[in-house]
């Protein structure tokens, strides 16, 4: 998915696109287990 971003993003300069790539990249970065983390962290607010 990210190649296929980046591609569409080189080829229009469509800065949607860009923001959207950065957006992957950076839940591929994250992991699964972040959001988990973020989901029990709403549940159970620390304080």
């Amino acid at each position: 998915m990210l190649d296929f971003t980046w591609k569409v993003f080189s080829s229009t300069g469509n800065i949607d696109t860009y923001l959207l790539f950065k957006q992957l990249e950076q839940e591929k970065e994250d992991g699964p287990d972040s959001q988990e983390e973020e989901l029990a962290e709403m549940d159970f607010p620390i304080s």
